[in-house]
Formats: C-alpha cells, structure tokens, sequence
C-alpha cells in the first residue's frame, strides 16, 4: 500500500517516490470533474476501463488521436503558470479527433518531470481535467515520470491521448465534398500551441531570462497572451453533427492553412477562402511585423484567427451557422470548395 512504500535509496538518486503519491492525492478532485458514464475505474489502477455505449451505432469504429504542447510550455515555465497548459494537451488531441466526426470518449496525460513538485502537477492536470470537460471526454488514466538528469528540476513536457468514437457510415468522409459546399471557420483563441519556436525566436524570449512585457499593441502583457489555452470544438461540432450535412473538418494546426485545410480535400478540389471574412487576432500582426515574416508564411505556420475550419453541404450554411449561434459558438463562412489545383486559394 502506498503509505508504506517508501525508497531512501531511490529518493538519493533523484525519484521520490512519495511526492508523486501527494500529487495523485491532489489531483484527484480534477479529475473526479470528467468522469463520465462509460468510466469503470478510478484512477490508480494499471488501465484505465472504459465501456463505450454502442447504442445506435450499426458499425462503431474507434478514432483516436495523439500530441504534445511542444514549446509553449516554455512560456508555462517563464510565468510560473501551469494550471491552463493541459488545457492545450486535450485540445491538440480531441480537436484531431473531432475531424472525423467522432464523439470524444476518454483521456490519457504522460508527465515527464525532472522533479516530482505536486502542487505543479497538481496543477498541470487541473488543466487536462478542465480540457476534458471541454471535450466531453472522461480523463481515466495517466502517468507522472520523474526523470533525473535527463531535464532540469523545474521543466517538465507534457503529452497524452484520446480515443473517441463514431459510427462508420457517420464519419466525415472528404470523397463527399463537391464544388460550391461552404466553408465554415471556428475562431481561434490566438497562436494555440503551434509554432513557439518561431514565436521565441520572434520576440527573444530565452530560457532563464527576465521577461515582463505589456504589449501596446496587444493591450495585454505579451508572455499571458501567448499562454492562452487553445480551443476545443467539441460543442461546434456536436450542434452540426447530425443537423447539417457535414462533408469534412480540418483542425489547423502546424502548417497553418496550407497543409491542414487541403487534407479534408478530394483530388482535384482547392478551398477558396475570403480573408476579410473573419477577424484575425492582433497577436498575428505583432509576430508578423516583429519577425518580418512573409505573409505566405504566416499562413503556411500559424491557424491565423481560425482553429477549426468545417466543410458544409451547399445550400446548408445559413442553418450551420444559425445552430453554432444557438450553441453559443462564434463562426464566419469564409469561403467555399472549388474546382482547381494547389490546395488553397487565399483572396
């Protein structure tokens, strides 16, 4: 039993293994927040069991979906701030899921640290906990390895997993899409968890150094605005699935426009997207002008004001974004599927 598990000998070498049993402790209201029907056990096992309900479905296919936060959480570690990180860990791994049309089901988290602080990953997994609720997914499971050596004591990365579900013949097939099916953009909340290295390189920010900058033109300290959370589209997509023809969905990601939205596209379709149709945030201007960075670039690297950009069939677009308003998302038709080669056409 844990209370009398202790190692002396491996707590000199850098694992205590009781400051990851405090943490557990902890952390255990967060996650108590996502449970879900279909969880069968709490955490502390050596599997996370989950029994899915089938109910409906003639064919049910698991849809799951892997990544990191990369290095943003270098800015985490400048603010001293942890609680909103794994927020960004559920979005990049649930919004991917959510691409095919499948219903988000549970979470697992990996915690690799250089040393065990529990109020710090106490903290951590508050924020996948509040990125699981936002999903809709149960968080089952997880892992916290304490690696000595390996990375400094007060760094840590983070990565998981999730695993949804959809009914075969309801998943989001790109075959389906024809010319003139509107194109629907979800905003994003800002750079999401994409692209930090450029951004640091952008503004200088470096590893131990003194950073404390309010923006001007952001009219925002610059560091909190870059660690805001990136957004998870679970509601989006769960007021249009089912309501509206939905053809595809691309989560955009690293890459930016031009690789993400092309893969929700048949042979011989590009997206013809209208700029001035959505608002793009401020955030985007001050890394563009601060780094001097081609505009073709800028959308070729970052989501640029749209983090999820959804495919609906013609004719149906006034209904979608009517039930995204109702569903209290915001949403702009930005263009539409057409005939033509190379991807994207940017006007």
């Amino acid at each position: 039993m844990e209370q009398y598990s202790h190692s002396q000998s491996y707590k000199s070498a850098g694992v205590d293994i009781t400051a990851g049993y405090r943490a557990v402790e902890l952390m255990k209201g967060s996650v108590a927040r996502t449970m879900t029907p279909g969880v069968v056990s709490g955490i502390g096992g050596f599997g996370g069991l989950f029994a899915p309900d089938f109910a409906g479905m003639e064919r049910p296919v698991l849809v799951s979906g892997t990544d990191g936060v990369g290095t943003k959480l270098k800015i985490a570690f400048l603010l001293g701030k942890h609680d909103t990180i794994g927020i960004d860990v559920v979005a990049m791994c649930a919004n991917d899921v959510l691409c095919a049309g499948a219903k988000p089901l549970f979470f697992l988290d990996y915690i690799a640290c250089g040393k065990n602080r529990p109020e710090v990953i106490a903290g951590i997994v508050s924020g996948v906990a509040e990125g699981c609720v936002q999903a809709g997914a149960a968080l089952i499971g997880g892992e916290t390895a304490e690696h000595p050596g390996l990375m400094p004591e007060d760094e840590y990365d983070l990565a998981g997993f999730c695993v949804g579900i959809a009914d075969e013949k309801k998943i989001l097939n790109k075959e389906s899409l024809r010319p003139g099916d509107a194109l629907i953009g979800l905003p994003s909340s800002g750079a999401h968890s994409n692209a930090f290295s450029l951004i640091r390189k952008v503004f200088g920010i470096k590893d131990g150094a003194e950073y404390v900058r309010f923006d001007e033109a952001l009219g925002a300290p610059l560091l909190e605005t870059l660690l805001t959370p990136t957004r998870i589209y679970a509601r989006a997509m769960d007021a249009l699935l089912g309501k509206v023809e939905l053809r595809g969905a691309s989560h955009i990601t690293g890459g930016g426009f031009y690789e993400n939205i092309p893969r929700m596209l048949p042979a011989g379709l590009r997206a013809r997207i209208q700029l001035s149709a959505f608002p793009k945030p401020k955030i985007f201007d001050l890394i563009q002008k601060t780094g001097e960075i081609p505009e073709r670039d800028m959308y070729n690297t970052f989501n640029m004001g749209l983090g999820m950009v959804m495919a609906v069939k013609k004719g149906e677009e006034k209904q979608a974004l009517a039930l995204l308003e109702n569903a209290g998302e915001e949403a702009y038709l930005i263009g539409a599927a057409e005939e033509g080669e190379g991807g994207v056409a940017l006007w």
